[in-house]
């Protein structure tokens, strides 16, 4: 009978025992059970329930539009302008789940500072077009849309989804892009993916993790979360970068921020860390308003 030594204890297996077969026999049924289970869960992530928001806009004079998006699709979209002449046009884009309505209070303080606000739902979000699959590259699909629809140069502001989409966007077109935020962001979208399962449950996010994030890159992405990861994108964008984020994040840590914010170009990038904010709140907290403003003065209107 086998034996295998492990210090001083000789363990014995008999491989021909009923319940070593048995064992053996059950391997091959729980790898094709995962392995199935992991391509129904990696469809199931991507029609994670929507949470739209309901805020319009209460300032200015507000178009209520549609716009052409990628693959035959279209973008509800909001233009606000101020109520006295416009400094330039910021562009805003929400994260997973969310709608435009979410970005309207970030909105409504750019429009106090007298700039034109353009919001859109992306694809799969509000009322705008549905889209089976939407993920990360086509949220940088729906920013590109609404740059080319506005056509000058803008402020682009993203959160979540809506920041790695607004790094996607502005590498393609560098042209129409003069200042960013990125609020809640991270640097390689791999690893992003599998905190954000664990954030949801620690136990899901080890188990299943693994298994999503090779089917959608694999299959769904065709290898392209490597490549389109904000990370690998930042060495190109030239334009003065306010990573902001929440100190307690527990679904894209502080550290996915700073690590993005070193792959900008030297002195392109500064970060504020908004204390005691988890994910979605930092623009809530004491001193986002001023940071944001601060950055604003110092790259475009006073420079």
């Amino acid at each position: 009978m086998p034996c295998l030594y492990i210090g001083e204890k000789n363990i014995s297996f008999n491989f021909h025992s009923k319940e070593f077969i048995k064992i053996m026999t059950l391997i091959p049924i729980i790898l094709v059970l995962y392995v199935l289970v992991s391509i129904c869960l990696t469809y199931m992530v991507h029609r994670k329930p929507r949470r739209p928001v309901n805020q319009k806009p209460d300032w200015g004079k507000v178009t209520d539009t549609i716009i052409p998006a990628a693959d035959n699709g279209f973008l509800e979209v909001w233009r606000i302008e101020p109520d006295v002449p416009s400094k330039g046009i910021v562009v805003l884009a929400h994260g997973w789940s969310r709608n435009r309505d979410r970005m309207v209070n970030r909105a409504k303080m750019f429009g106090q500072w007298g700039y034109t606000a353009v919001i859109h739902s992306a694809r799969d979000h509000g009322n705008s077009s549905k889209c089976r699959l939407m993920n990360g590259i086509r949220f940088g699909e729906d920013i590109e849309a609404v740059l080319k629809w506005v056509n000058e140069p803008v402020i682009l502001y993203g959160h979540s989804a809506g920041a790695a989409g607004a790094v996607i966007a502005a590498s393609r077109h560098p042209n129409l892009v003069k200042l960013m935020y990125l609020e809640g962001s991270y640097a390689e979208t791999k690893p992003a993916l599998l905190s954000l399962y664990k954030s949801f449950n620690k136990y899901f996010g080890l188990i299943f993790g693994p298994g999503i994030v090779f089917w959608m890159d694999s299959v769904l992405y065709r290898n392209k979360l490597g490549p389109l990861s904000p990370k690998s994108l930042a060495p190109n964008i030239n334009v003065p970068v306010l990573l902001i984020h929440g100190e307690k994040d527990m679904t894209f840590p502080v550290k996915f921020a700073q690590s993005l914010a070193q792959s900008f170009p030297v002195n392109n990038a500064r970060m504020w860390i908004a204390p005691g904010a988890g994910h979605s709140d930092s623009s809530q907290q004491p001193g986002y308003k001023s940071e944001v403003r601060k950055f604003l003065n110092e790259n475009l209107e006073n420079a």
